[in-house]
């Protein structure tokens, strides 16, 4: 299993979604950076369970514990191992599911591939999982902070299925989207959202939509031509996230309405620096960041387990129906915010790293 991200800012996650706990394991952290243990529970308590109205109510602290790699509040340039218990576990609820594939899950995927499973909450093809990817990227922010200051990772919720909000991508603050349970940028839109996944939820259902996210004061230069494009690199780590199914950058699908000359971002000189009068590439251009602000948007599907009943089969093929149980978010919109961050954050860190790694010392 690949569970590994990351080529000099490396993390390995591990653990099930009801097993004891989960967790990561950061290698090639550089020594002497500042961290917050506080930092890390903060993003920590915002992708947790059971912290609003609107999403699991599965009751989980989350409480970070350091095992490894700091020292003093700074790190040691060894491996940093950062654990979570399970404290709310409830394994009993998905005993009927332990012979029945749960439709659009990954009950079948996960038996066709290894002949076993574990069945609990998804084991780890559970969204709790992410804890160690959130935990990861808090340090990997503090990196950022100490290497590269000014950098500025903004996740919101944009769509909850047919609802749109209106976020301007270069204004949009962490106050505004935190101002709200639903994690948009749009304080109109944001009641409207909340009022339909609470709606949805009540019968039995679930929602998608999409989470845009913009990434500041980026410096030139990051990117790995030709595979390891920034732009691949971030597809790849959106595209990991549980539920995902679409991704774009810059003007994405709708960058093929318009002609070479309307795309194309002119370039000119600004404050001593080369900059672009229109941003359609979305802060990236052959693969490198060019300095502008990089936008992209993930594509999240309704949430998979849901309370109603649903026909199915069992591991021996047989036809049945099996109802959902357990604890679900109707829409793992709010949840995936700071994921989306984190996700990026890793990405950053990295090739910030390489960058740093392929350029002389002055």
């Amino acid at each position: 299993m690949s569970s590994t991200f990351g080529h000099i800012f490396r993390i390995h996650t591990y653990g099930e979604s009801h097993g004891g706990g989960v967790g990561v394991i950061i290698d090639g952290c550089p020594p002497k950076i500042p961290v917050s243990l506080e930092q890390i529970q903060k993003q920590l308590d915002r992708r947790r369970p059971g912290q609003s109205e609107i999403v699991t109510p599965r009751k989980e602290a989350d409480t970070a514990e350091v095992l490894s790699g700091v020292h003093e509040g700074r790190t040691l340039g060894t491996p940093i191992c950062i654990s979570v218990k399970n404290e709310d576990q409830r394994p009993s609820a998905y005993t009927d599911m332990a012979a029945k594939y749960r439709p659009s899950h990954a009950d079948y995927t996960y038996d066709a591939k290894y002949g076993i499973r574990a069945p609990s909450g998804g084991g780890r093809a559970s969204a709790r999982e992410t804890i160690g990817r959130v935990a990861a990227a808090a340090v990997g922010k503090q990196v950022l902070d100490t290497i590269a200051p000014g950098i500025e990772i903004l996740a919101w919720v944009s769509t909850v299925q047919h609802i749109h909000a209106n976020v301007d991508p270069t204004t949009v603050t962490s106050e505004q989207i935190e101002s709200n349970i639903v994690r948009t940028g749009d304080p109109e839109a944001a009641q409207m959202m909340i009022d339909h996944i609470k709606r949805i939820r009540s019968e039995g259902n679930s929602v998608g939509g999409i989470i845009e996210c913009v990434i500041r004061n980026c410096p030139a230069g990051l990117g790995e031509p030709i595979f390891d494009k920034l732009e691949a690199a971030l597809a790849a780590a959106m595209l990991s996230i549980p539920a995902t199914k679409g991704f774009e950058i810059g003007s994405g699908f709708t960058g093929t309405l318009l002609t070479g000359k309307e795309h194309n971002d002119p370039f000119v000189m600004r404050d001593g620096k080369i900059r672009t009068t229109t941003n359609h590439s979305g802060g990236i251009q052959g693969g490198i960041t060019n300095g502008e602000d990089i936008f992209f948007r993930v594509a999240f599907k309704p949430t998979a387990t849901i309370i109603s009943t649903q026909e199915t089969v069992t591991e021996y093929g047989e036809p049945t129906l099996l109802q959902g149980k357990g604890r679900h978010d109707a829409c793992v919109l709010p949840r995936a915010v700071p994921i989306v961050e984190a996700m990026a954050t890793l990405v950053l860190t990295d090739h910030l790293l390489r960058q740093r790694a392929i350029q002389p010392r002055a």
